[in-house]
This record gives C-alpha cells, sequence and structure tokens, in this order.
C-alpha cells in the first residue's frame, strides 16, 4: 500500500476527487483549506489580501498498482493547468490497523 498526498489549489477540488473515484480510489481524507507556497513556482495560497487564494490538500491509501495510473492522471491535470501548484508526493505504508 501507498500513501498518496496531494496539495493543490482549492477551487479544483471537486476535479481532484472526481479523478480519484474514477481511479477506485475510494478513500481519503481531506483537509479543505490549507496555506502554503510552492518551492518551485506558482503562487502563494495564503489566504491573505495580497495572496487571497487558498490550497486543499487530501491523503489517500491505495494498492501499489494504483499509484502510476493515479499520479499520471495528476501530472496530466497540472499540465493543463500550469498555475493550479498541484503537488503530490507518495510515502510507503508501513502499518495499518
Amino acid at each position: 500500500m501507498k500513501t498518496i498526498f496531494i496539495a493543490f489549489d482549492q477551487a479544483h477540488y471537486e476535479r481532484i476527487v472526481e479523478m480519484l473515484e474514477r481511479s477506485n480510489c475510494r478513500g481519503f481524507t481531506a483537509w479543505g483549506q490549507v496555506t502554503g507556497r510552492g518551492s518551485v513556482d506558482g503562487e502563494p495560497h495564503y489566504g491573505s489580501h495580497a495572496w487571497p487564494s487558498m490550497a486543499s490538500a487530501i491523503l489517500t491509501v491505495v494498492e501499489d498498482e494504483r499509484v502510476p495510473t493515479v499520479l499520471a492522471k495528476l501530472r496530466a491535470f497540472n499540465d493543463e493547468r500550469p498555475k493550479l501548484g498541484l503537488r503530490a508526493f507518495v510515502w510507503d505504508v508501513v502499518e495499518q490497523i
């Protein structure tokens, strides 16, 4: 099992959830409003007067074989919307209950 952490502009929350559902990733935990700034480029998401946009984040645990498909879909989505600031990170699940 792998954990995929996805951070993105909150305006695209529904699209990301739909993509996960179409990829048979049923379970996830979402944070509706998070702040942050990417390490590469893109605009900060601070929810302030100067930087009013906000970000969202989703954490999903999936079977290893699902990871390449999910990442490919996220990469394509991000390529279509370069200002989205989407980032995804994958971690091993060591143990679960």
